[in-house]
C-alpha cells in the first residue's frame, strides 16, 4: 500500500493497496485449537452424522442465544427450508426484497410463492404495516429479515402472525449476538435460521442453524434434516441431508470462542469509519441502535447521487481500481431479478436504498491503517465526482466490442 496518495487509480495513480481488501474475509480463530479438534475427528474416525462435535457445537450455540434447540445444518438455506416446510408453509409467503436471494429461492425451492415487501425506510428492514396489507388467505408465512444484524420490527411482526394466523420466522443470517428490544436474536418467532458461512462472523466453512423454543418443532427439523429418520432410524417423513459435518462444526467451535474479540474488533472498526467518513456530504454511515447488541458485522454505507456524477456504482468501481473490494449488499432488490421480475412489483424503498447501499471491508484481519486508507480514497472519490465518473465512463466506452458483434 503507498503511504502517501498521489492520485485515484481510476484517474492515472496507482492502487492505494499492492493486494485485494475485501468485504468477509473468514475469521478463523485460533488455528492451532482447530487443528486439535480436527486430529481429534480423524482420531475418532467420525466425521459425520451428529457426531459428538456438532451435538456440542449445537449447545454452545443454544446457550449464546438463549433458546432451547439448535439443530445445525449444511448451510443456511437449506436451514430456511427446512423451516418453512415444519411449519406446513403453502401458497404464498411474505418477505423483504431487501435481501440475499437465498432468503426467496428457499422459498421457491418448495413450491412456494414469495410475496416481495417494502422496507421500512428508517430501518432498512421489512415493514410491518405493510406486510399486513399483503395478507391474503393464501398466505402462510412471513419470513422476516434480520438485515447486517439490524433486527426486525419482531414485536409488531408477532402481533400480525398471530392475528391472522400465520407462521412467523425469520432469516437471522446477519445477526449472529445481536438484540431487539434487550432480547437476544434467536428466540423470535416459531423459528430463526442463523448463517454460519465462511463470510459471517461465526463460521463453519459452509454451515447454518435452526434455532427455536418449540421442542416438536425442533424433533420435526432434526428429523427432516437426515432424511425424515427418527432416532430409532426409522424413516417416518420425507426429509434430505440436511446435516453439519464434523470438521465443520470444529470450525464454528473455534470460530465461536473468537466471537467476543470479533465484536470487540468490528466496533472499533465501525467507530473508525464512523471517524473517517464524517463530513463527506455524499455518504451516510448506517449506525445501529442505541442500547441493543450488536455484532458491528458488515460496514455498511449509502451513497447518495450529486450532481458530480457520483453514485454508488462509480464509487465501487473507483475502490475496486485500488483493491478494495467492496460489495453492493443487497443490489438489485431480489423482486427485480430474472427469476421473480414482474411489472407489478413495485417496492420504491427497497429500489431507492438497493441503489445506494456499499458494504466496506471489517473484521479482525482489517487494520486502522486499512480504514483510514479506505475513507480517505472515498472522500478523494466524492471530492472528484466529476472527473472519476467522466473517466469510468471513457474507459466503458473504449472497452472493445464483444466477439461477432457488429
Amino acid at each position: 500500500m503507498n503511504q502517501i496518495p498521489r492520485d485515484l487509480a481510476v484517474l492515472g495513480g496507482a492502487p492505494w493497496f499492492d493486494r485485494p481488501v475485501a468485504v468477509g474475509r473468514p475469521i478463523t480463530g485460533d488455528r492451532q485449537r482447530f487443528m486439535g479438534r480436527v486430529h481429534e475427528i480423524l482420531d475418532r474416525g467420525q466425521l459425520s452424522n451428529n457426531g459428538p462435535v456438532v451435538q456440542e457445537f449445537e449447545q454452545r450455540v443454544a446457550e449464546a442465544l438463549g433458546v432451547r434447540h439448535c439443530i445445525s445444518t449444511c448451510n443456511a438455506t437449506t436451514g430456511l427450508q427446512l423451516a418453512l416446510h415444519a411449519v406446513g408453509a403453502t401458497g404464498e409467503v411474505i418477505v423483504p426484497s431487501l435481501t440475499f436471494v437465498a432468503t426467496a429461492h428457499a422459498a421457491s425451492w418448495l413450491g412456494l410463492r414469495p410475496v416481495f415487501c417494502d422496507v421500512d425506510p428508517v430501518t432498512r428492514t421489512i415493514d410491518p404495516d405493510l406486510v399486513e396489507a399483503l395478507i391474503t388467505p393464501r398466505t402462510t408465512a412471513i419470513l422476516g429479515v434480520h438485515l447486517w444484524g439490524r433486527p426486525c420490527a419482531v414485536d409488531r411482526l408477532a402481533k400480525i402472525a398471530h392475528n391472522h394466523g400465520v407462521a412467523l420466522l425469520f432469516d437471522a443470517a446477519h445477526a449472529f449476538g445481536c438484540t431487539a428490544d434487550g432480547r437476544a436474536v434467536g428466540g423470535f418467532g416459531q423459528a430463526e435460521v442463523f448463517s454460519f458461512h465462511a463470510t459471517k462472523v461465526v463460521n463453519s466453512f459452509e454451515g447454518g442453524a435452526v434455532v427455536t423454543n418449540d421442542e416438536e418443532f425442533a424433533r420435526t427439523v432434526r428429523s427432516m434434516r437426515n432424511f425424515g429418520m427418527d432416532e430409532e432410524r426409522q424413516v417416518r417423513s420425507l426429509g434430505l441431508n440436511a446435516k453439519m459435518s464434523e470438521v465443520g462444526a470444529a470450525m464454528g467451535l473455534t470460530s465461536l470462542e473468537a466471537f467476543p474479540r470479533t465484536i470487540e474488533v468490528n466496533m472499533r472498526n465501525f467507530l473508525a469509519y464512523q471517524e473517517e467518513l464524517s463530513g463527506i456530504p455524499q455518504i451516510t454511515l448506517l449506525d445501529f441502535q442505541p442500547g441493543e447488541s450488536h455484532n458491528y458485522g458488515y460496514v455498511v454505507i449509502e451513497v447518495t447521487p450529486d450532481e458530480d456524477g457520483i453514485t454508488r456504482d462509480v464509487l465501487f468501481q473507483a475502490l475496486r481500481a485500488e483493491n478494495v473490494i467492496s460489495q453492493r449488499y443487497f443490489s438489485p432488490g431480489v423482486h427485480t431479478m430474472p427469476p421473480y421480475a414482474a411489472p407489478a412489483h413495485r417496492l420504491p424503498i427497497t429500489d431507492r436504498v438497493a441503489s445506494r447501499v456499499l458494504a466496506l471491508p471489517t473484521g479482525p484481519d482489517t487494520t486502522r491503517q486499512e480504514i483510514n486508507a479506505i475513507s480517505m480514497l472515498i472522500r478523494l472519490a466524492c471530492g472528484n465526482g466529476r472527473a472519476v465518473s467522466r473517466r469510468l465512463q471513457h474507459a466503458r466506452s473504449t472497452l472493445p466490442s464483444p466477439t461477432g458483434a457488429q
